[in-house]
């Protein structure tokens, strides 16, 4: 029989339905493939009993003769951004380390009601801050590939949700929730060789989820495959009045409209994402897309979004001019780490518990947002990049009077090796490049592994949709991940 980590959340949740194996089962396996996984570091917190009590619920459930809840018996990650009620939440960051909420986030909770179980709170960069997993506090993620080509590095999982991406790539879960805020679902899930959707903004509540940047800041599924982030969606997804962005719309059947076809469709494909110096293999897999996505019928059409060169400095104003007011909570006064040595004053608590309690990568973009909101700069900055987002938005619009969604690479290279990058902020950034001008459009937007580079790495295409469009998001997906036939994995070495 086929391991029962090996299975999906599709293939769980029906073989629990069929009797083939019980819930119990499943959660056993993966709570040990937990446990043997230690060295990835993709877990800060393991939660067995919570997994196997769910799975239990489950087994009873079914053995009453009880209509089966949607992920009955499915257990999954949870990215350490969203607040577990009496488990440690702590955006991987010293200033909330020891912090258990008393609360559960609405997305978890939706998660619970569907009949997840939780294997644990996954690792990830501090406050979402990061795009390599390297801003954690308590250490790097690694990723469960290897190069095949005589490199043996430790290589990055992708950030910020990289604890998310390599427990699911290495098949220590079967899904398992992300946060993107700039490309923090659909780049990790490229990195790594899964799939993952950041749905249109609002779609999934953003209360008791940790916050970076308000504007932004989706939560999303990661999985094996199309099917199962459409299956996970399902389950996150709806309106919440402690939300107030949360959109009040119906949640569609997303499993259930799944189609492969394209007939009829037009892809479109812009220009401007041809950028100076792409590697040659990320130029091909996005020709090779292009040809599949025409031989699942739909016509491809050239598209131009002007814009998009401004979209990256644009983010890297907006996102951190948020997060420098959402993080000014973080005193030391009320939750969290205090630093308050006798004799000192509460001016010098504040400063003594921040220098302390954030790392480099979030003082950096807490200075350069308090920068751009500054007296003398707001209008240089801020306003001009809240200007220069209303024109992407803009962009979009003109171009679904061209086609119905967009196709592009997802990540301009494949894994870099952990520490190559850290010299050089700006390098780092350009990683998003790809996914930066959807998140400051608001729209959904996927990734889905389409191929490998020479040294056998995973590379992803991104369908970009129309916004409250996951349905079309999905069935382009699924009809690359179709042609594409993607099965390479990573060989287990820990």
């Amino acid at each position: 029989m086929t391991e029962l980590t090996d299975l999906g959340i599709a293939a769980i949740r029906d073989g629990v339905r069929a009797g083939d194996f019980s819930a119990r089962e499943v959660a056993e396996a993966f709570v040990a493939a937990v446990a043997a996984a230690k060295p990835l570091n993709a877990f800060l917190v393991e939660t067995p009993d919570h997994a196997l009590a769910a799975a239990d619920a489950a087994d009873a459930a079914r053995a009453a003769g009880e209509a089966p809840k949607a992920m009955a018996g499915v257990p999954i990650g949870m990215k350490d951004l969203f607040c577990t009620r009496g488990v440690p939440s702590t955006a991987a960051s010293h200033i909330l380390e020891g912090f258990t909420p008393q609360y559960e986030s609405t997305v978890s909770q939706k998660l619970w009601d569907a009949g997840a179980g939780m294997l644990g709170k996954l690792n990830m960069d501090q406050f979402a801050m990061g795009s390599s997993n390297e801003t954690s506090h308590f250490g790097n993620v690694v990723s469960p590939w290897r190069r095949s080509d005589g490199g043996n590095a430790d290589l990055a999982p992708g950030g910020s949700s990289g604890g998310s991406s390599a427990a699911v790539a290495a098949r220590i879960a079967p899904g398992a929730t992300g946060t993107d805020t700039g490309g923090s679902i659909r780049q990790p899930a490229a990195f790594t060789g899964i799939s993952g959707i950041k749905p249109t903004y609002g779609r999934c509540s953003r209360w008791g989820v940790i916050a970076f940047a308000s504007s932004l800041d989706q939560a999303g599924p990661m999985a094996r495959d199309v099917r199962d982030c459409a299956i996970m969606l399902e389950a996150m997804a709806g309106f919440d009045a402690k939300d107030a962005t949360s959109l009040d719309v119906a949640v569609p059947q997303w499993e259930a409209g799944l189609n492969p076809s394209l007939k009829g469709k037009r892809v479109g494909i812009p220009k401007e994402y041809r950028v100076d110096g792409m590697p040659p293999e990320i130029e091909a897999l996005w020709q090779q897309g292009i040809e599949w996505v025409r031989d699942a019928g739909a016509e491809v059409v050239e598209v131009s979004l002007p814009h998009t060169k401004y979209a990256l400095p644009a983010y890297y104003i907006i996102a951190p001019a948020e997060a420098s007011s959402n993080l000014a909570r973080y005193d030391g006064v009320r939750y969290g780490l205090r630093d308050l040595p006798e004799g000192a004053n509460l001016q010098e608590m504040y400063a003594r518990t921040r220098a302390e309690g954030f790392g480099d990568e979030v003082k950096r973009r807490i200075l350069i947002g308090t920068y751009v909101l500054s007296a003398g700069f707001y209008d240089a900055y801020y306003t001009q990049a809240q200007k220069v987002r209303a024109l992407i938005a803009q962009d979009f619009d003109s171009a679904w009077e061209q086609c119905d969604v967009l196709l592009t690479p997802t990540a301009p290279s494949a894994a870099f090796a952990l520490g190559e990058k850290n010299a050089d902020p700006i390098a780092m950034y350009l990683n998003d490049v790809f996914t930066v001008p959807s998140s400051l459009a608001g729209l959904p937007a996927m990734s889905v592994p389409g191929g490998v580079d020479a040294g056998g790495l995973p590379l992803g295409l991104q369908i970009i949709g129309k916004a409250l469009d996951e349905q079309g998001v999905l069935n382009a997906a699924l009809a690359i991940e179709q042609r594409a036939g993607f099965v390479a994995r990573p060989g287990r070495w820990w």
